[in-house]
């Protein structure tokens, strides 16, 4: 269970045609999923949430991602992770991410601040009171702004089944591969009724985020958007699934077919 919020933020990453288009979000968007393995067990929630903020004089959504255990689970295994990037309103690139988690006792408190210009990247870990200096690709995105800058930038309505989806994302202290594979489209039932969605299968192409074992399944709602829906991980025993429960402040109307 201590994948449960980067299983949710991670998947969401991708790139493949790009243009700038209507955003896709605005301040005082929020999410709130629920998490369940196997499909029947309660395991946890996540939220995410956007506001306007200044850094460094530039003004930046502020992006705050929550993850926690419930139910029987938390007795024997206790998850609160938070996950937080400050990105620029206009490129939706990175400035600052932040990982503080604690995962059953294994714990991590990271602060990076981005340098897009001359494409490094300032780690401070400072559990362990080290600073280092790494180098990153142009225009490198945390895991948290990918989502975001994808529901911007991502033409879906040019995505044919098999095309790959890339980017380069920065986590901890590593450069990572990262695609997509577009598997088509799906009228999925959710909890708000029946929506339709597109669906996604995601592969870490370098790092060790994820075990081989694990299979990821991403769909999202195919509207203006782009809302995550659901995510599922295969694992070795059962499967781990998050669904989106609740929203407000979304920037488009929310499309379903039946409810």
């Amino acid at each position: 269970m201590k994948k449960i919020l980067l299983i949710l933020l991670l998947v969401i990453s991708s790139q493949v045609s790009f243009s700038q288009q209507e955003s896709a979000f605005q301040e005082g968007e929020w999410f709130k999923f629920k998490m369940s393995y196997s499909n029947w067990l309660k395991a946890g929630n996540a939220t995410l949430q956007v506001k306007e903020e200044s850094l460094n004089n530039k003004e930046v959504y502020h992006v705050v991602g929550k993850g926690w255990t419930t139910g029987m689970i938390k007795w024997f295994f206790k998850v609160k992770d938070r996950y937080e990037t400050y990105f620029d309103k206009q490129t939706i690139v990175p400035y600052r991410f932040v990982r503080n988690i604690d995962e059953g006792g294994h714990t991590k408190d990271i602060v990076i601040d981005f340098d897009q210009q001359k494409q490094k990247a300032y780690v401070n870990n400072i559990k362990h009171k080290k600073k280092m200096v790494i180098d990153t690709k142009p225009n490198i995105q945390d895991m948290v702004s990918t989502f975001y800058y994808l529901r911007n930038n991502l033409k879906t309505e040019i995505l044919k089944v098999g095309d790959e989806v890339k980017i380069d994302m920065f986590f901890d202290e590593e450069n990572y591969g990262f695609k997509l594979q577009y598997l088509g489209e799906e009228v999925l039932n959710t909890d708000f009724g029946k929506v339709e969605s597109l669906k996604f299968r995601p592969y870490v192409m370098a790092g060790r985020v994820f075990k081989e074992e694990e299979s990821l399944t991403l769909w999202v709602s195919k509207d203006k958007n782009k809302l995550p829906l659901r995510i599922k991980a295969d694992l070795a025993v059962g499967s781990l699934r998050a669904d989106l429960e609740s929203f407000k402040g979304l920037k488009h109307p929310f499309k379903i077919v039946v409810n």
